[in-house]
């Protein structure tokens, strides 16, 4: 048993993990928006060392593109049953890193709050701004470091 669990739609693919996330950021890319169906995505970044997940998945491959948090590519990870988004390994800009969407946590009570907002030019105007740091585009493991 894990410090953090989370799993799929259906509860075929589960995972989890001990540490804190060293990362967490809304996303408002047009690739977060379309993957998960609204108007932003939260996900947090965790040591893929300490990541484990159980069940069958399959992932899609988003190639290297500026202007969403693909920047130089990622493969997001589904369940292969029901289709939920679990997560993003192979992540170019975080290496050893994997993106949990905090969605897929299983109480949402612990979830982790955002430290940034990236791809913010594509927030729709209807969503306010979080009293946390902005950017238009998105950040790197080195940004994110320092």
């Amino acid at each position: 048993m894990s410090t953090h669990e989370g799993r799929c739609a259906c509860g075929a693919v589960t995972y989890g993990f001990d540490d804190e996330p060293s990362f967490v950021a809304n996303c408002h890319c047009t690739d977060c928006k379309r993957a998960s169906g609204g108007e932003m995505a939260t996900f947090a970044l965790v040591a893929e060392s300490d990541f484990h997940v159980t069940g069958e998945t399959t992932s899609f491959h988003y190639p290297k593109n500026a202007e969403t948090c693909a920047g130089n590519g990622l493969d997001r990870v589904f369940c292969v049953r029901c289709g939920s988004r679990v997560y993003t390994n192979n992540l170019a800009d975080f290496p050893g890193g994997v993106f949990v969407q905090e969605g897929s946590l299983d109480r949402p009570d612990p979830w982790f709050s955002p430290q940034v907002e990236i791809f913010t030019w594509s927030r729709q105007p209807w969503v306010q701004a979080l009293p946390i740091p902005q950017y238009d585009h998105g950040v790197t493991a080195t940004a994110e470091a320092s």
